[in-house]
């Protein structure tokens, strides 16, 4: 696939500044660059601490969205989970209603400055309303804390997986190790070991983990993410979970894309976050019966004016596409997407 030009690329961006309605991953607000091509619409919104090389790749993503489309899908639904930020368990409730008939929620456990009391609270209050619960660290625990923090919420009762305990591959393998040797019956999934690696398969090879969790913009799209994940279940068994990264309802639409073009889909999938924010740039897509309906998501205009951010934010969103652009038209292993051709594997190993 060709890159468009920087030109092309620029002539219908959107810069939006979307209000959370809890503060999730340290902020309040969100911001996303938003741009059209011929294919659709594509969403770029690296986290402001990722560096311009690692950003690239969710530029990728987006130009193979606006530019390529979305590959041929195999269902029209994408079962989904609930997801509970580190909020008290007071507030559960509230949180659960954005995510109607989801039968799985992900919770998020070692936020910093909380104890593990309130993550045992927490997890039983939403284990009270919702029947299978998945927890999620963002590589926060030590391994030692790990294994006492799953210890004690498998205690309270079942978990379908624990996601990201510790934040090296080598501490995921303690940690399996150490759960298997005390009888504690918690799988791992890895997402940051994966999407934020130079080798995405290194996770696999240590065997520190039963499931992966694939993001489509840091791995550079939905065919890279596709591609990713025969690899994973054909040559190491593992099962993959298809999650957002906190994405406006553009990028949803990716996310649901990748998971409708996999052939087998094992767990309920990441997708449901629109419901973290107060405002998006579509009306909110919210699961009907536990899932979400695949298919090509625009913008409301209406919408993008109004949400519209500051005119500095503008210019720095812009600037950082173009220092991105400049690193995958020198050869970034991002550009080509998989798929067409003649793409760069991420890594040799791909």
């Amino acid at each position: 696939m060709q890159l468009p030009t920087l030109d092309q690329v620029l002539e219908q961006v959107h810069v939006v500044a979307l209000p959370l309605r809890v503060r999730f991953r340290g902020i309040d607000v969100r911001e996303v660059l938003l741009l059209r091509g011929p294919a659709g619409w594509g969403e770029f919104a690296p986290f402001t601490e990722y560096d311009d090389a690692e950003s690239a790749w969710w530029l990728a993503a987006a130009l193979e969205s606006a530019w390529w489309g979305p590959p041929p899908a195999l269902r029209s639904t994408v079962t989904v989970n609930a997801t509970v930020p580190a909020v008290p368990a007071a507030r559960v409730p509230e949180v659960l209603t954005a995510f109607p008939g989801c039968a799985t929620a992900k919770v998020k456990v070692a936020e910093r400055g909380q104890s593990l009391d309130e993550d045992l609270a927490r997890v039983a209050a939403v284990r009270a309303r919702v029947p299978q619960v998945r927890v999620d660290a963002n590589g926060g625990w030590t391994p030692a804390e790990a294994v006492t923090a799953l210890t004690a919420l498998r205690a309270q009762g079942p978990l379908e997986y624990a996601e990201q305990p510790c934040a090296s591959v080598a501490e995921l393998v303690q940690v399996r190790d150490r759960l298997a040797a005390d009888a504690v019956d918690v799988r791992i999934a890895a997402d940051e070991s994966i999407r934020r690696a130079e080798d995405p398969l290194r996770v696999a090879r240590a065997g520190a983990a039963d499931l992966a969790v694939l993001k489509v913009p840091p791995l550079g799209g939905m065919r890279r993410v596709l591609a990713l994940a025969h690899t994973l279940r054909h040559e190491y068994g593992l099962p993959v979970v298809i999650s957002s990264a906190l994405d406006t309802s553009v990028g949803i639409g990716a996310g649901l894309a990748a998971a409708a073009a996999l052939p087998v889909l094992d767990h309920a999938c990441g997708l449901a976050t629109g419901g973290l924010f107060a405002e998006n740039v579509t009306a909110p897509l919210l699961p009907v019966d536990g899932a979400l309906q695949v298919g090509a998501v625009s913008p409301d205009p209406e919408r993008l004016a109004a949400l519209a951010a500051s005119g500095d934010r503008e210019l720095w969103w812009r600037q950082r596409l173009s220092r991105c652009y400049g690193l995958l038209a020198a050869g970034h292993p991002a550009w080509p997407p998989a798929g067409s051709g003649r793409a760069t594997p991420r890594p040799e190993s791909w």
